[in-house]
């Protein structure tokens, strides 16, 4: 599903050269659940850019689903990007002035989708995270973890091949957190392929694979099961993470 080979991320500036990724590898298989941990400043907001289609790259190669995207032109790009991924944010990124129906119905209207089928997605995607009674709701009348899961509605309406998400569970609170994980367990149990950022690393645990990344560069630890505690433990104690 997702290939990276040596990808490198430079950010220039007249004075200054950021090296964000540094060659890195990572492979993500069809049906698989990855979570990507590492250390604020490490890349990992970086990589999922990337992945998304969001940011271009500097060097290495990136294929997406079978294809070679590192040629591909901003409106392709962004047609790759609206058919195959989904995106979940840790701040919802809901639309205030519509309610849930209208904004999962946002994404659809750009791929030119007829509104019968429009409406049958959004209905589905709602009642199947618990949001059906709910869709002419706006976001301020729901709950913090009923808002990220009318996000993952959106992403699922689009029938994306790949989920990401980027610290689904960082503004919830426990219980919320692992209801939410819970339904991005059931979506991945459904096919769905997911790469999920997170910090937390009882959420990370319950991945298929974590891979860890650090200065721009990534560890798979479920080949490196050592590392497994160590990156825990530096992901807890805030005097051995570097800063953003």
């Amino acid at each position: 599903m997702l290939e990276m080979h040596q990808v490198t991320k430079v950010y220039r500036t007249e004075l200054v050269e950021t090296h964000a990724l540094r060659s890195l590898d990572l492979h993500v298989r069809d049906g698989e659940f990855v979570a990507v941990t590492g250390p604020s400043g490490s890349g990992k907001t970086t990589f999922l850019n990337i992945a998304g289609l969001l940011e271009t790259f500097t060097g290495g190669t990136y294929r997406l689903d079978g294809e070679d995207v590192s040629g591909l032109s901003d409106n392709a790009r962004s047609r790759l990007r609206n058919q195959k991924i989904g995106f979940i944010f840790q701040s919802f990124n809901l639309i205030p002035d519509l309610n849930l129906f209208d904004n999962a119905d946002v994404p659809l209207r750009y791929r030119g989708m007829p509104a019968a089928e429009r409406k049958r997605r959004i209905e589905d995607a709602l009642a199947k995270v618990g949001l059906g009674s709910r869709m002419k709701h706006y976001p301020a009348e729901l709950s913090g973890g009923q808002q990220q899961r009318a996000a993952i509605a959106r992403a699922l309406a689009g029938g994306p091949k790949l989920l990401l998400a980027d610290e689904p569970t960082g503004n919830l609170d426990s219980q919320m957190a692992r209801g939410v994980m819970e339904l991005l367990e059931e979506i991945n149990q459904q096919g769905t392929t997911i790469v999920m950022v997170t910090h937390d690393p009882e959420l990370a645990a319950r991945a298929q694979r974590n891979v860890h990344i650090v200065d721009g560069m990534a560890t798979d630890l479920s080949v490196e099961p050592a590392l497994i505690r160590a990156a825990h433990a530096a992901q807890l104690d805030p005097a051995t993470s570097t800063t953003a």
